[in-house]
């Protein structure tokens, strides 16, 4: 049995690994969105964005929440890939004051080569790993992101 020290060591080296690999995956995928025109902040609005196809598409203010960002943060997002013609905003038929944002072709087009880019960063990020090894990893991976947040009912 380990003592709390040994504890407290283990957990922090682990927990500094977790950031070299967050950081490392980070430019990595960074790297591969490059040749898109595309920021990570930028990819991942436009996934999420995506998430309301078929359902009436997203404000500002839901896109803001779902980020965890300031609204001023998503505005500058999107002026970003408005400008790339890849999301429009457009008026709530049943409120005028209210702007919705939506994905258009291009939008499409470049979310399909998003996720093939981040395919790319995946498989190259994972080379060192066995199949069997990735699938552990993919297990363990699940059950940290599964766990509620600390003080949050079950």
């Amino acid at each position: 049995m380990r003592t709390p020290s040994e504890t407290d060591t283990t957990d922090g080296v682990l927990a500094e690994q977790l950031l070299r690999l967050t950081r490392r995956l980070h430019r990595i995928q960074k790297r591969h969105m490059e040749p898109l025109g595309i920021t990570p902040a930028q990819g991942r609005l436009l996934r999420l964005v995506s998430h309301y196809e078929g359902a009436q598409p997203p404000r500002m203010a839901d896109l803001a929440a779902r980020l965890e960002v300031v609204p001023r943060a998503v505005t500058t997002l999107v002026d970003g890939l408005e400008a790339a013609d890849c999301v429009r905003r457009a008026p709530d038929p049943a409120n005028r004051r209210v702007i919705r944002i939506e994905l258009t072709d291009t939008g499409r087009a470049t979310l399909r080569r998003l996720r093939n880019a981040r395919t790319d960063a995946a498989e190259e990020i994972l080379a060192p790993l066995t199949a069997d090894q990735r699938e552990m990893l993919g297990g363990l991976l699940n059950a940290l992101a599964d766990v509620p947040p600390e003080g949050a009912c079950p």
